[in-house]
């Protein structure tokens, strides 16, 4: 499908040189004279880019920025005029145009500029409406897909789209949750290094000579284990993107060979002296503030400049609350897929009392509860009563009422408090089948939890909870969990 320019302005000499500009540019072209029309073809033709003249009859360019950013808040808007009054740029950025072009104009630039524009909007392909998300297509629901329309994350695509294309390191900062790994596939996926490797390492998931030999590789005999040599993730992404997450937790000692790679593009793999030079760009991610770190001197101090190049600040669930219905109705549709059923959204009620929780797990505590609400949902509208019992148990069951020390009895004493509350529900809704429900409930959310422990590797996540690998792929292909993130 052809993106789309929506060309504003009420000279036709203008429209006709714009148009014969972008006619070999593969787009399709709409002209407008008429302000009100050109917003009805923002809601009809969904443009990905438009070109907005200020001083136009009836309603100003600014007035229709105003409007047609109600409609669609992702849409690229670039205001022109003939009059270089600083006022008017200002206030066409903080109603959030793309950019303020100056006639007449610098047709390079602004060929450069539309380009620019198109590469941020169609980034927010990724970025639904809840009145377009049916456009969602199958294979996008098929994996983990951000989305967001209010204004903080219209702001995070559009740095996205003017940062993507650079090597700059990249520091994303953000509660658990928030997706932070999403947004680093996202820049890499909009990079110029989109054809190369995308690699992610959790850095909290393993010990430090671990995590060491696992970013920078080993030589035969470096260690008892070492049986032969191994190449690290920085060779395996050479030319790509690393993402290390988590990126507080690094020891001090590994914070100082990643730096030496920031800064050189260099390293020795453990037990080496030979020098590998590589070319990877590095995005990190983190829970918890680095700054906190760097005072506490848990932290390197030039390496928390040398990641923050260009800085991204994920917003908590709870402060984009106006996304929970888009965020909502695409779960909704996703897991209506994957259980084979004809779930057709939320009912008013039951968005109301979304709406009102705390959401500390974020965007993925969403994603579960709309989960499992989704799997036990018995009609074709979800319901109020269907997701009150999952919000209930949800603060009753803390890791603090199970001692570290921990026992099958103290383990039963738990999961009693958990299921008491809502045991007779579960009676009524599973008659005849309480036992298989429960029971393969919590095997699935067992190994649902263990993968994200182990970083969705197989093996260690078999080791993790002792069962055999292909006792995992069993029940990996029972209960059709995902065994990639």
């Amino acid at each position: 499908m052809k993106s789309k320019l929506l060309i504003l302005d009420d000279d036709e000499a203008i429209l006709q040189l714009l148009a014969a500009v972008f006619e070999d540019d593969d787009m399709e072209i709409i002209l407008e004279t008429d302000s009100e029309s050109a917003v009805n073809r923002v809601v009809s033709e969904h443009p990905n880019v438009a070109i907005l003249d200020i001083c136009v009859p009836k309603k100003s360019g600014l007035e229709v920025l105003r409007e047609i950013k109600q409609i669609d808040p992702g849409l690229s808007v670039i205001m022109t005029t003939g009059y270089r009054t600083t006022q008017n740029a200002i206030e066409a950025m903080k109603h959030g145009a793309y950019e303020y072009l100056t006639k007449p104009f610098d047709i390079e630039k602004l060929k450069d500029v539309v380009q620019k524009a198109l590469e941020c909007n169609l980034l927010n392909r990724k970025v639904r409406y809840a009145e377009l998300s049916d456009q969602i297509s199958d294979a996008e629901l098929e994996e983990d897909i951000m989305i967001g329309s209010c204004p903080q994350m219209i702001q995070i695509w559009k740095m996205v789209g003017k940062i993507a294309d650079s090597d700059a390191s990249v520091l994303i900062q953000g509660a658990s949750g928030t997706g932070k790994e999403l947004l680093a596939r996202a820049i890499y996926n909009n990079s110029k290094r989109a054809d190369k490797t995308f690699l992610a390492v959790n850095c909290a998931a393993l010990p430090e000579t671990l995590l060491e030999s696992e970013l920078f590789g080993h030589e035969k005999g470096a260690f008892t284990d070492a049986h032969c040599r191994r190449i690290g993730k920085f060779e395996q992404c050479d030319g790509g993107t690393i993402f290390l997450d988590e990126i507080g937790e690094m020891s001090l000692s590994n914070q100082g060979k990643l730096l030496r790679v920031l800064e050189n593009q260099e390293f020795e793999r453990v037990g080496g002296n030979e020098t590998i030079k590589v070319n990877v760009r590095v995005i990190a991610a983190t829970n918890f503030s680095l700054m906190k770190a760097v005072n506490e001197k848990k932290f390197r101090l030039d390496l928390f400049y040398r990641l923050r190049v260009v800085s991204f600040y994920l917003p908590p669930l709870r402060e984009r609350l106006e996304d929970l219905p888009l965020l909502a109705d695409l779960f909704v549709k996703k897991y209506s897929r994957q259980y084979d059923k004809r779930i057709k959204g939320l009912s008013p009620g039951a968005l109301d009392l979304l709406q009102k929780q705390p959401w500390e797990g974020n965007v993925r505590e969403l994603k579960n509860i709309i989960n499992s609400a989704t799997l036990f949902c018995k009609g074709d509208i979800l319901l109020p009563e269907d997701f009150e019992s999952l919000l209930q148990v949800k603060p009753g069951f803390k890791v603090t009422e199970i001692n570290v020390q921990r026992s099958g009895d103290e383990y039963f004493k738990a999961f009693c408090s958990l299921l008491e509350p809502v045991f007779s529900e579960i009676c009524e809704k599973e008659n005849g089948s309480v036992y298989d429900t429960i029971s393969a409930g919590l095997e699935k959310a067992l190994i649902h939890l263990a993968l994200i422990r182990s970083n969705y590797n197989q093996v260690t996540t078999a080791k993790l909870l002792g069962i055999s690998r292909n006792t995992l792929r069993d029940r990996l292909e029972r209960y059709k969990i995902s065994s990639t993130e």
